[in-house]
C-alpha cells in the first residue's frame, strides 16, 4: 500500500488501513468480502485473525476469506474466526492440472473447517493454453521480465504435457484452456473458478468451460491410479 514496514503484509495497521483506503476509492459503504491474501510469515496469525474480526463486527465487510495460508496456519485462522462468531467463508489458492499441491491438505481443510475453495490461475499463468505450445511468443507474460510465469517455468516436460492435453482436449471437441478450466471446476470440492481475459475472445472461450462434458479419467489421474 505503501512504503514502510506498515505498507504491506498482516498486520492489523495494514489490513485496516487497506480497508478504509479501498472502501474511500470505490465509494462503496462495506465489501461483501474481505480477504487476508497471505500469511506474511511475520505477523501472528493472531494479530490478523482479530483484525478480520473487527473488519467484519464494524460493517465494512460481511463475510472474511484467506488466500495462501499454509494449512498449519490456516487451521488457526479457522478456529479463532469461528470462535468469535466471524467464520471464515473461502478459502482461495492456485489450482490446476500442473499445480495440485492444495489437494493434499488445503481443499480437505477447507471442507472440514466449512469454508469453500476458490482456485486461481486454472491455466497455469497459460501453459494449459495453446499459447506456449510452440515457444515462448514475445507478447506473452513469460516474455516480460518479472513477470508471474518465468521463461524457466516454460519446461520441455509442461509443454509436451500440454501438447498431449491439447490433442485430448481436441479429440472431444473442446479447446485446452475449456478443459483445463471445466478439470477444476469438477471437482465437487471447489465452490469457483478466478478466470482471466485479455479479450473477449479469450473470455468466451473460458466461459465456454461450463459445457464440457464429465472428464471420466480424472478421478483416477487425482487418485494417483
Amino acid at each position: 500500500m505503501w512504503p514502510g514496514p506498515y505498507g504491506d503484509g498482516s498486520s492489523r495497521k495494514n489490513l485496516m488501513a487497506s480497508i478504509h483506503q479501498s472502501l474511500t476509492r470505490t465509494g462503496l459503504e462495506y465489501f461483501d468480502i474481505f480477504y487476508s491474501h497471505r500469511y506474511d510469515g511475520i505477523t501472528p496469525v493472531e494479530e490478523t485473525a482479530q483484525a478480520l474480526i473487527d473488519i467484519a463486527k464494524q460493517g465494512k465487510a460481511l463475510y472474511i476469506g484467506i488466500s495462501k495460508y499454509p494449512p498449519e496456519k490456516a487451521q488457526v485462522m479457522y478456529d479463532i474466526l469461528r470462535n468469535q462468531g466471524v467464520p471464515c467463508v473461502i478459502y482461495q489458492d492456485r489450482y490446476s492440472l500442473f499445480t495440485r499441491a492444495v489437494e493434499e491438505a488445503s481443499i480437505p481443510l477447507a471442507q472440514k473447517n466449512g469454508a469453500g475453495f476458490i482456485a486461481f490461475s486454472p491455466l497455469a499463468q497459460g501453459l494449459l493454453t495453446k499459447k506456449y505450445l510452440k515457444g515462448i511468443p514475445e507478447d506473452s507474460w513469460a516474455a516480460r521480465p518479472g513477470g508471474f510465469l518465468q521463461v524457466d517455468q516454460v519446461t520441455p516436460e509442461k509443454v509436451e504435457a500440454a501438447r498431449r492435453l491439447n490433442e485430448l482436449a481436441r479429440e472431444r471437441g473442446n479447446t485446452l484452456a475449456a478443459m483445463a478450466i471445466a478439470w477444476v471446476l469438477d471437482n465437487p470440492l471447489v465452490t469457483s473458478v478466478i478466470i482471466g481475459s485479455s479479450s473477449v475472445k479469450q473470455l468466451s472461450d473460458n466461459l465456454s468451460a461450463l459445457q464440457v462434458a464429465p472428464l471420466p479419467m480424472k478421478r483416477e489421474t487425482r487418485s494417483g491410479k
